[in-house]
Parts: C-alpha cells; structure tokens; sequence
C-alpha cells in the first residue's frame, strides 16, 4: 500500500467534475473508466492511451509524492498527522490557472511564479517525510536518475521524489506523453474541455490523503480536509 498527499478539488467542484469525465474516473468514488470517450474529435483508443496515467493517479496535483508507510509508523498515525497539518495550515489561491505543456505531457499550471503554493509544497514534503519508507532499488531505478540532473538526483535520494523545492512545479496533469504531430490538436481539445477554469483562480482550500491499495491499482481519495 502506498499514501500520497494531494491537492485536488472537492467532488462537487466543477474542475473535479470536468477532470473526472475527461479522464473517465472519479477518484473520490473510485468509479472505473468510463466506455465511451468524452466528446471530442479522439477515437477511442487513443484518448484511453492519452489519459491513462493520470486516470490511474486521479485528478490531482502532487505535493507529497507517493510514499510506502515506513515500519516504524501506522496507518492511523499518518492520518492524524495529515489532520493536524490541515487544521495549521492556511489555505491560499492560484491567481489564474492556464493550460500548459510540459514536455510532451498536458496539464493546469499557475501562470507564472506562485510562492504561497510552492511554500505549500514544501512544507508538505517536510512534514510527512517521517511517515516515509526509503525507496526500494526497483523504485529508484523506475524514475531513471540516469536522465535526472545532479539537484534532481539528490531530492530523490534525500525526499524519495526529485521534483521537490526548487525543481517543484504545481501541475494538475490531463495527459500521458503526447506524440509531437497530435500536441497541437490535444492542445486545442483541451483549450476547448477546460476553458471555464483557464484564466481564472483556483482556491487552494483542500488537501487529500490519497491511497494506492496495490501496486499498480488506482490511486484514490481516503480522506478530503479544509485547510485552515
């Protein structure tokens, strides 16, 4: 079994509701993908191919990556932490959300700089690094420190994640890796799904202790809290 602390919106939040059909699960109901593609221009097969990995992970942005519980911890004390930090930490606010591309993968972003978020991060990695098992060779190996940079290769050792304080970025991811001919048409799908929410804030009011039942399993939501 393996936690993960997230920022994702509340169920009845219209973000969560359009993310949850454009990638054909619910991670707060655990619903299993959905059988007919979202309305777009895709086949089906390849919008099953393009949301596979996020739909496993659930509509989310990492703050604390996914992490075994160490032996020397319970599941219960994880979760009275995950509480304890909820209720001392203040919320904050994305102050326009955008749609970017990041590599060859799609996602909502901050436009720009957004220190109240990245602090948040932070913060999150810090707090539960205790409830941390140390990475398993074959875990290692799977994030390929071959291709990461010197900085990368020590938050992965150190934080068990190398995208952590200065190389962290807020990003709610919609795609898998897109081939370089398709980006521009996923690009104007996704402009299209999602522009009720592109341009607009995003309060960051909520954190969700998600939960990997089985390796490979769909990740889900155990427990939604309000920050303070």
């Amino acid at each position: 079994m393996r936690y993960a602390v997230y920022f994702t919106p509340p169920e009845a939040h219209p973000l969560t509701s359009a993310a949850a059909i454009w990638l054909g699960r619910n991670a707060f109901d655990d619903a299993k993908p959905s059988i007919s593609v979202p309305q777009t221009d895709l086949a089906h097969d390849q919008w099953l191919t393009a949301t596979a990995e996020p739909r496993r992970y659930g509509f989310h942005a990492t703050l604390k990556a996914p992490f075994s519980l160490s032996p020397d911890m319970q599941a219960h004390t994880l979760h009275e932490a995950f509480r304890s930090f909820c209720r001392t930490t203040s919320a904050t606010v994305i102050p326009r959300l955008v749609l970017a591309q990041l590599g060859p993968f799609f996602a909502l972003v901050p436009d720009g700089e957004c220190h109240a978020v990245a602090e948040l991060g932070a913060s999150c990695v810090q707090a539960f690094e205790p409830y941390r098992a140390p990475l398993s060779e074959a875990d290692m190996a799977r994030r390929k420190p071959e291709r990461l940079t010197a900085r990368q290769r020590e938050n992965l050792e150190r934080w068990g994640y190398p995208y952590v304080f200065d190389e962290f970025r807020f990003h709610m991811t919609l795609t898998g890796p897109i081939e370089t001919a398709d980006q521009p048409r996923m690009r104007a799908i996704l402009e299209e799904r999602f522009a009720p929410f592109v341009g607009q804030p995003l309060q960051i009011e909520h954190l969700a202790l998600f939960v990997e039942e089985e390796r490979g399993s769909p990740f889900k939501v155990a427990e939604l809290l309000p920050l303070a």
